[in-house]
């Protein structure tokens, strides 16, 4: 690739695009979590986790922040109308349920004898589980 010398963006072509691109957000929550929103519009309510997007730090929860979306009929059978569907929802908004008693807690990581690393709740000290 040809350096540019005279252009805004000669310096920041030097450099590795797909650097910026690899770079994911830590989350403290993964898919199958039941979590509760904290913020916004849909404060208070719950949902099971049905995507992670760590890239943008966000995630998809069932049922919650519904977004209408205009759907155009793709050939003659197909209908056109509106349908509704769950958009993202940043992960600083949500926290994790703890399987005890239902209420939202943090979380704090614990190293196990045999090297695996698991969620600990904060609020009863009990591990909480990944569904995968």
């Amino acid at each position: 690739m040809r350096v540019l010398k005279y252009r805004k963006t000669a310096g920041k072509r030097l450099g590795s695009r797909h650097a910026k691109n690899a770079v994911r957000e830590k989350m403290h929550i993964s898919k199958g979590d039941t979590v509760r929103v904290m913020r916004g519009d849909e404060k208070g309510k719950e949902g099971k986790v049905m995507r992670v997007f760590p890239k943008n730090g966000r995630a998809l929860i069932e049922g919650i922040n519904l977004v209408k979306m205009h759907r155009k009929a793709r050939n003659a059978e197909e209908q056109s109308g509106i349908r509704e569907a769950p958009a993202p929802v940043h992960a600083s908004n949500l926290m994790l349920l703890d399987p005890k008693s239902g209420k939202p807690t943090r979380t704090r990581a614990k190293i196990d004898d045999d090297g695996t690393k698991e969620r600990i709740s904060v609020k009863h000290g009990q591990a909480i589980p990944r569904v995968r």
